[in-house]
């Protein structure tokens, strides 16, 4: 029997223009029938198989999660769903018809939308004007801005966005400027929409409202593919999870039937532990590093930490949970010798260190992983071994009589690759192709070979995988039972619960709650982050 198509159409401007929307069928308002279904997908580049058999299926109004550790073929396959590759193998199907998109433009005229991890924004224009930009509405010559204008307030105001058409793009948080990019797409008429790592950069706040967000939009009947590594957020979101490991199908299930410790197994082919409590001794009272009254102002001029106390004693893991923008960047530059101090003092092993230098904290015993890895921690056109030297260049048995040995640098790096389990084809390679995980092993392996008394560390594990972040919570805690003291800046109160001995909360800052962690709860927490409260010393 043939199947009948219906046309809708919808006029928009005054001039009556006819501004054609999608085909639809009888088949789109039925979930039993997939909207977008993959059938034996399989790319492979040059020897190396990014995708191999990946069938998938995607129905209207639904949410669906891509979960897997980095490298397992995620990003490749929807990559080949909005155009940016061709398959090696396999087919596409949208509403029940093989299709073949050469490109981006492709899929976005078959109602297709991508929000890539890294925003595909201009920070100088408008929402409005990056929104049209590439399908700008055009009379004679002239852009017809105005009409795009009230259509963007339109469909910013039909999702509850709170998106501003005429701010600009460099003045929004990062979660607004999301949200641009998800209205981007809409505006493109788009049905269904797929989203690479949403959560990546977006404190906790932030994702509860995108999260209220994909969900008004499922709700409304827009189809949606969610990209991630994180266990917990694909069972508070997604209907169905897809579990990709090495570039195969590991799984599929309904996320309301299975618990997140499986989804982790099934993501790394093994049983994963994060959480792990220290059987053991207090820390010892007298700290290593400890911060009086600290003020210090941010590059804006205003003052960041006003008063700000805290200490942190050999062995153990001082967690600092807060609503990001509450100071942790300017105590961390504070604490690594980045930022001057305005008031207050700040000792290491019982001396005065506020006044020193970088590299004197350095060879003092301090050690740092940075937030900002890529931007930060490395320098990304060296090589693994060059960024492993970082700091210690000018020191034996790297450097005699001025010189670099650099077979001492060549065998440095091979003994740390293997050490810490970096990934990559030498020590020679460049540290931009390797991924977020490899990245982040590479710092923490320059900053545990020089055996810190101390370690600051933030944000260790933002971007990377259940595998991945296992790893680096275990070096982290060999550190601390070797009776080192881990000062742990994070926006993930999960993170901090896992880690930590000890928790504070920073709020405006100071420290106005701290407790061990053993009493106190996630709840508790999470209410001194966000009210502040009055200051609590457990």
């Amino acid at each position: 029997m043939r199947r009948r198509r219906t046309l809708y159409f919808s006029l928009h401007g005054q001039s009556g223009d006819i501004v054609l929307s999608h085909l639809v069928t009888p088949d789109e308002s039925d979930r039993s029938s997939p909207v977008l279904e993959t059938r034996g997908i399989t790319k492979v580049f040059a020897r190396n198989i990014a995708n191999k058999d990946i069938s998938i299926q995607l129905r209207r109004g639904e949410i669906v999660a891509i979960l897997g550790e980095n490298g397992a073929g995620k990003t490749t396959l929807m990559n080949i769903l909005f155009g940016l590759y061709r398959p090696s193998g396999g087919e596409i199907f949208l509403d029940g018809r093989s299709v073949v998109f050469d490109s981006p433009r492709d899929a976005i005229r078959n109602g297709l939308g991508m929000v890539h991890q890294h925003f595909m924004l201009v920070p100088t224009l408008t929402v409005t004007q990056n929104i049209i930009l590439g399908a700008e509405p055009v009379r004679f010559g002239h852009i017809r801005y105005r009409e795009a204008r009230e259509k963007v307030a339109e469909l910013a105001g039909r999702y509850h966005f709170g998106v501003d058409p005429d701010a600009r793009v460099e003045d929004l948080s990062v979660g607004l400027q999301q949200r641009v990019e998800i209205l981007k797409a809409l505006y493109r008429n788009a049905r269904i929409l797929i989203l690479d790592e949403p959560t990546g950069v977006l404190t906790g706040i932030e994702v509860d409202e995108l999260f209220t967000v994909l969900k008004r939009l499922a709700s409304q009947g827009t189809s949606i593919i969610v990209i991630t590594h994180k266990l917990e957020e694909v069972k508070r979101l997604s209907d169905r999870v897809y579990i990709l490991r090495r570039g195969v199908m590991a799984g599929e299930r309904r996320t309301s039937d299975v618990q997140a410790h499986e989804l982790a197994s099934l993501m790394v082919g093994r049983e994963v532990v994060l959480r792990g409590r220290r059987a053991g001794s207090e820390a010892s009272p007298s700290p290593i590093l400890a911060a009086h009254e600290l003020e210090v102002r941010s590059s804006r001029g205003f003052m960041a930490l006003r008063g700000c106390s805290f200490a942190v004693g050999p062995g153990e893991i001082l967690g600092l949970a807060g609503v990001e923008g509450n100071g942790q960047k300017e105590l961390a530059d504070a604490v690594v010798g980045l930022a001057s101090i305005e008031k207050g003092t700040l000792v290491f092993k019982g001396q005065d260190i506020s006044r020193w230098g970088v590299k004197k904290r350095i060879m003092a015993g301090m050690g740092t992983v940075p937030q900002d890895r890529r931007g930060a921690g490395l320098v990304l056109p060296f090589s693994i071994e060059e960024n492993l030297l970082i700091g210690a260049s000018d020191l034996p048995p790297f450097n005699r009589r001025g010189f670099l040995d650099f077979s001492a640098v060549r065998r440095n790096g091979e003994k740390l690759m293997e050490s810490f389990d970096i990934r990559a084809p030498g020590a020679a390679a460049s540290a931009s192709t390797l991924s977020g995980g490899n990245q982040q092993k590479v710092i923490l392996a320059r900053e545990f070979s020089r055996a810190p008394s101390f370690l600051l560390v933030c944000q260790p594990t933002r971007g990377l995988d259940v595998g991945a972040t296992e790893y680096i919570y275990g070096r982290l805690r060999d550190l601390r039972d070797a009776g080192a003291a881990v000062l742990l800046i994070s926006m993930e109160l999960e993170e901090i619960f896992d880690l930590s001995d000890r928790i504070a909360v920073l709020h405006e800052g100071r420290v106005v709650f701290e407790k061990p962690a053993s009493q106190t709860t996630q709840a508790e927490v999470g209410e001194y982050m966000i009210r502040g409260l009055a200051e609590t010393r457990g």
